[in-house]
């Protein structure tokens, strides 16, 4: 890849992962997403909660969808004291832990706020019985010393306010930051689009380029568009967790690691003829890949869309990264790439119309 297509693809990931996001709100990421798609998609719609779809081939009765979802865990504000300090609750599986001491951007009609999670001084602190941060004893500071001011701020329940933290290179291996979970998905999607777009490729099917709204509250977006779309084939794209990183078991959790390729996961919401179809793309494309499996459900948009429409084949291709959830959530970009190579090698070979049924 040339020089010039790397900046253009690393300006927009910086762009896009930067934007706040937050779970029913992500319009604005939606937009910088749809106008970098617009080159690489013959058409593109939307939905009345935010997904975005762009499509190739659009009149081809036979559908594939690639699928990442767009939104980032967040806060809502939930209740504004006297004298200015502002309590939330969760907003997705956002992580109280590792609240104190954090900026936030508080989004709200005259613009973002900035704010500060406060905690008391380790000075006034007892070792023996301190206090670990809950959901009941985080708070956010604007700088405010009465509910009237924090409102006059154009604050009030139900703001929703994000960490601010922005990507950044690590070992120039890594890409770190928030929302990596998972709009490097949206990234690695859009790079999809544009690999068939650039090398030419004509498929011989419709491609669903989808970008979910409202997956940190329960798969929402996906449940919604996959009803709209109907299609015959959903390949969804998440994040896993690098089970190398301290502090995890890999008897309990797996073993899946930064830097060693996709991860396929096994389970009921995965179809096996799929998976088996990517398993045989990855090895003859010499693409690495890990293994994965899943109890029940995956948790990802993967279970909306194989459980949609009387039943659509469906597979996840996840990518490993460390520190779920929080500000600095860490991916390589080695598995960056070989997700999109993956995804791009599985759509070349498929064949319109492909049955994927155990029982014919």
């Amino acid at each position: 890849m040339n020089e010039k297509k790397m900046m253009e693809r690393e300006e927009f990931l910086v762009k896009y992962l930067n934007n706040a996001s937050p779970t029913g709100f992500e319009s604005s990421g939606q937009q910088i997403w749809l106008d970098y798609m617009k080159p690489y998609i013959d058409e593109y719609f939307t939905d009345n909660y935010g997904t975005a779809v762009g499509v190739i081939n659009p009149e081809a009765e036979y559908k594939v969808v690639i699928e990442a979802h767009a939104d980032e865990i967040s806060w809502f504000v939930n209740y504004i004291t006297d004298d200015g300090y502002i309590y939330v609750i969760r907003n997705g599986g956002s992580d109280h832990q590792i609240a104190p001491s954090k900026r936030v951007d508080l989004h709200t009609a005259k613009g973002v706020v900035k704010g500060v999670f406060g905690w008391p001084a380790i000075h006034v602190r007892e070792k023996e019985n301190e206090n670990a941060p809950t959901l009941k004893n985080i708070f956010i500071d604007v700088g405010a010393s009465s509910k009237q001011e924090v409102l006059d701020m154009g604050i009030h329940v139900g703001t929703v306010a994000t960490f601010d933290d922005e990507i950044f290179k690590l070992n120039e291996k890594y890409w770190c930051g928030r929302a990596l979970d998972n709009r490097i998905g949206g990234y690695m999607i859009a790079q999809v689009a544009r690999k068939l777009k650039e090398e030419g490729k004509q498929l011989p099917f419709g491609l669903y380029i989808v970008n979910s709204v409202q997956e940190e509250i329960g798969l929402r977006g996906a449940e919604m568009i996959a009803s709209r779309i109907k299609p015959n084939v959903a390949i969804c794209t998440d994040v896993c967790h690098d089970t190398y990183s301290p502090m995890y078991d890999k008897k309990y959790q797996g073993d899946q690691k930064c830097g060693n390729g996709p991860v396929l996961t096994y389970g009921p919401a995965v179809q096996n003829n799929l998976l088996n179809m990517l398993i045989e793309v990855a090895e003859g494309s010499k693409i690495p890949f890990q293994r994965s499996a899943s109890s029940r459900s995956t948790g990802t948009d993967t279970d909306a869309f194989a459980y949609s429409n009387e039943g659509v084949p469906a597979a996840l291709i996840s990518l490993p990264l460390k520190y779920m959830h929080t500000t600095v959530e860490t991916a390589h970009q080695e598995d960056i790439e070989q997700v999109i190579e993956l995804m791009y090698q599985f759509l070349v070979q498929l064949e319109s119309g492909h049955d994927f049924r155990y029982l014919k």
